[in-house]
């Protein structure tokens, strides 16, 4: 009926490959968490732009330094070229000074005086580089980290309302990669690399400007190689989106070989699979490698390209600025002085900074972008069972439940039921048996309405459950399944969990009433005790009896009891049975079991073969008609009665057999 392990996670992993999404779309997405704390994001952008004008003009002052206070020197050791002459260098360094009207006439006190001043000046905005980014990097963790929150409890509640159904189809590891791993991707993309690369961005614009103000062709030459890294950059980024967004889905891959196998450690022992376990498990872990490889294959990539263009770029700065100030010459028509080569090297070196810093925190954003497709492609899951617009709150009901016809199927083409119809009154015990996959466990499926009908309806009290609240409809439905679940909490709170508002006293009644008191009263801090993982620690029919004392205390008007004594001994049956008496009483219920005891007091037996019902009555008068349940009972339950006859009017010749 459902596909699931490895191969459903590859047919998951292949759709998700298959549909990436826009990375506007994504980014948006992104945008929209961060809308409530744009005034944080406001200052933190101011905070960048001053630390970005405090490293553009960095440079500028290391240029001044050289054209203001050593330009005489310079020209001396230049004087010999042709048009290098010291007045010819004087002026053209004083177009270049900010805090000296004429650097020729400083005394050698001055010169010291005045360059001790822009070390100063450079000293003090690289402290205030370092004070402003430090803090920009605090409010974008502090935003980053509300996002964050905002965003896996939005997940977690999203997980709550997704139906049934979608836990059938998909691996709980791979759900709980996306909520963990692909949150930690986005956490570091938000903390730091974000803002790197937008400062980066930033520097880069800033740091072109003030280049093209100071020398148009100048700037020109030195920025030649930028196509040539912006090519490389989006060719690389490109390969490496799609190779992170396949790092993420093995990820997630991991992550449920992990929970199958940690889950499953007694099943593995008792069956001596560790060894294939393991191989299976590197295998898993090879296939991440290879995927984590080729992506940082891409992003290592880059980094060295971009290194190699920057060298180039230098080069070109060098050589051309070189070559123009040892002949005297312009640079279509700039004067080219040896502080203008000072601080287009400045600029160079920190204008290929940025380029190499975003080529290697790409592969955080990269690594982000993937992790978030993931979790907005779950976010955008719609649930199968929604409650309606119309939809009202299910008053305090009696318990008549009625099928009308219903048909069910998983899957298009697939019926699992097929017109099933029947009336159970209030109070009525509705017994549901049939061979293994005639539909037993669909039908009680639909009354919580876990499933919707695909035609037909399910009444109760008159009104169609889908029509009601969700909420409203389940709160007064007790289940109790063959799989108890119990959580890592006391026993009280365990007891409590469908009724949180409960006394102690209303607990311990539960408990009693299910027989559940005799063994808990034995634990260690008694209603107090901590339940391992999964109730580990007590026994298959403890845990029962506790799921047991878990429905009692809710007080459901429909109890829903699937195989709930199956994985018992015959004691803990009878202690059960005792139980089930009271708790069934003025109860409108439904069992499914294969053991007779459960079944043979039911007012109600419907037979069930192939999703429609083949027989129906008391187990007395399906036992007379010797039919199908007859059949079934003959092949299932026979062996437990060793000595029965039945009679033409339906009365059994012996005493039944106690199971």
């Amino acid at each position: 009926m459902f596909h699931g392990g490895t191969e459903g996670l590859r047919r998951i992993m292949s759709q998700d490959t298959l549909k990436p999404r826009r990375l506007g779309e994504t980014l948006g997405r992104f945008g929209g968490y961060f809308k409530p704390y744009w005034p944080i994001l406001i200052l933190a952008g101011l905070l960048v732009i001053g630390s970005t004008w405090a490293q553009v003009t960095a440079p500028e002052l290391l240029g001044q330094a050289v054209d203001c206070y050593f330009s005489p020197a310079a020209a001396s050791a230049f004087g010999n070229l042709p048009g290098a002459s010291e007045e010819g260098a004087t002026a053209s360094a004083a177009t270049n000074c900010t805090y000296t009207d004429d650097p020729a006439r400083l005394t050698n006190e001055e010169r010291v005086g005045g360059f001790g001043g822009l070390i100063l000046r450079i000293i003090g905005l690289y402290v205030m580089t370092s004070l402003l980014t430090g803090l920009t990097f605090y409010l974008m963790s502090w935003s980053g980290q509300h996002v964050l929150r905002q965003m896996r409890v939005g997940l977690f509640r999203h997980l709550h309302r997704l139906s049934i159904g979608y836990y059938a189809e998909h691996e709980v590891g791979d759900i709980m990669s996306r909520i963990t791993n692909d949150s930690d991707t986005i956490q570091q993309a938000f903390s730091f690399a974000l803002v790197n690369v937008l400062s980066g961005v930033l520097l880069l614009g800033w740091i072109a400007y003030n280049m093209l103000a100071r020398s148009m062709p100048y700037a020109l030459l030195s920025l030649s190689v930028v196509p040539l890294m912006i090519i490389a950059t989006v060719w690389f980024s490109s390969q490496a989106r799609k190779a992170f967004r396949s790092t993420r889905l093995q990820m997630g891959s991991v992550s449920t070989e992990l929970q199958e196998t940690i889950s499953s450690v007694r099943e593995v022992q008792a069956f001596s699979r560790e060894q294939e376990n393991i191989q299976n498990f590197m295998e898993t872990n090879a296939a991440n490698r290879d995927a984590n490889i080729r992506a940082v294959s891409f992003t290592s990539a880059l980094a060295p390209t971009l290194e190699a263009l920057g060298y180039l770029a230098l080069a070109i700065v060098t050589c051309v600025g070189g070559i123009a100030l040892l002949r005297g010459q312009t640079l279509f028509s700039t004067t080219v002085s040896f502080g203008l080569i000072v601080t287009f090297l400045a600029y160079v070196q920190r204008f290929n900074q940025p380029i190499q810093q975003i080529s290697v925190l790409w592969t955080n954003i990269q690594n982000a972008i993937a992790g978030g497709e993931r979790i907005f492609n779950l976010l955008d899951i719609e649930p199968d069972i929604v409650d309606a617009p119309e939809a009202q709150a299910l008053p305090q009901i009696v318990g008549r439940v009625e099928f009308q016809n219903v048909y069910a199927a998983y899957k298009k083409d697939e019926s699992v039921l097929n017109g099933i119809s029947f009336t159970a009154e209030p109070g009525q015990t509705i017994a549901v048996v049939g061979p293994t996959g005639a539909g037993k466990t669909t039908l009680i499926n639909l009354i919580p309405r876990f499933y919707d009908v695909a035609g037909g309806a399910v009444l109760i009290d008159g009104l169609d459950v889908r029509y009601v609240t969700t909420e409203s409809l389940r709160k007064q439905i007790g289940i109790v399944l063959q799989d108890t679940f119990l959580f890592s909490a006391t026993v009280m709170e365990n007891i409590r969990f469908g009724r949180p508002e409960a006394t102690d006293e209303e607990v311990k009644a539960a408990a009693r009433l299910a027989h559940a008191d005799t063994f808990i009263e034995r634990l260690p801090d008694g209603y107090q005790t901590v339940l391992g993982e999964r109730g580990s620690g007590l026994s298959q029919g403890q845990r029962q009896l506790l799921a047991i004392a878990r429905a009692a205390l809710s007080d459901p008007r429909i109890l829903i009891l699937d195989e709930a004594t199956s994985s018992v001994d015959t004691r803990t049956e009878r202690m059960i049975q005792k139980a089930l008496e009271n708790l069934l009483m003025d109860r409108t219920s439904f069992v499914i079991a294969h053991r007779l005891s459960t079944i043979r007091n039911a007012d109600l037996l419907l037979v069930l073969d192939q999703g429609q019902i083949v027989e129906c009555g008391k187990h007395n008068e399906l036992l007379a008609r010797q039919g199908f349940y007859y059949n079934l009972y003959m092949s299932q339950f026979r062996r437990l009665e060793p000595e029965i006859s039945v009679s033409g009017d339906g009365h059994k010749a012996g005493e039944l057999a106690t199971v």
